[in-house]
């Protein structure tokens, strides 16, 4: 079942990136960021009541709720227009925790696949830590191309295979996984971060003194 949560939190961080990219306007993803809290507080408790006495599945649901939060924050902040610090500095602390989770995976879990994940995870809330609860606005091209990857690469396709059947060998996949993380992130920074060239001024007309004159002190010069 934490499967079927984990493709719609693929959705969400797609909606939320194009949101940030410019192309969703906040208020229609506002719904969606509501509905799928809805959903992810609904997965982990019914995980949790039909497992009370398997530590491990429990402690796989638990990190659920981090996201359920996340997306009810995020909604409602949309909605009313309230400031963003909130959810900037709860960002922070899911970026910590996130740290912790993968931890479990890769030794008590022995699932380095959802370990990697987490990490993308922790990276990820906390551009957001930067971007809602600093208000470095700097940031908001690079973390709405980073939010809208990982809806893809660390929800959609994991949750698809495992709904199929496929996520198997997640060794391989970590490895994979950790590449792609280090080398995407890297030119995505050096091409969001890249300066924006400055348009030229026109030539001015042939005949006119004062451009005649400007051209003249730049060869100069």
């Amino acid at each position: 079942m934490g499967s079927v949560g984990l493709l719609y939190v693929g959705a969400v961080l797609f909606i939320n990136g194009l949101m940030l990219l410019g192309r969703v306007e906040p208020r229609a993803a506002a719904l969606l960021n509501l509905f799928v809290g809805v959903l992810q507080m609904i997965t982990p408790t019914v995980i949790i009541v039909s497992n009370p006495g398997n530590t491990a599945q429990i402690l796989g649901a638990s990190g659920l709720y981090l996201f359920a939060f996340t997306y009810l924050y995020v909604g409602i902040n949309l909605l009313t227009g309230i400031d963003s610090t909130g959810v900037g500095y709860f960002s922070l602390f899911v970026s910590i925790m996130a740290i912790g989770y993968s931890y479990a995976n890769f030794r008590i879990l022995r699932d380095p696949g959802l370990g990697v994940i987490w990490l993308y995870w922790s990276f990820l809330w906390f551009l957001f830590f930067v971007l809602l609860g600093l208000k470095q606005a700097w940031i908001t091209h690079y973390t709405g191309w980073v939010t809208a990857i990982e809806g893809w690469v660390t929800g959609a396709i994991p949750a698809f295979m495992m709904l199929t059947g496929t996520w198997v060998r997640t060794g391989v996949i970590a490895t994979f996984l950790g590449i792609f993380g280090l080398v995407a992130f890297v030119a995505l920074w050096q091409l969001t971060q890249a300066p924006i060239p400055v348009a030229r001024e026109p030539e001015p007309a042939t005949g006119d003194a004062t451009g005649d004159a400007r051209r003249e002190q730049r060869h100069w010069t």
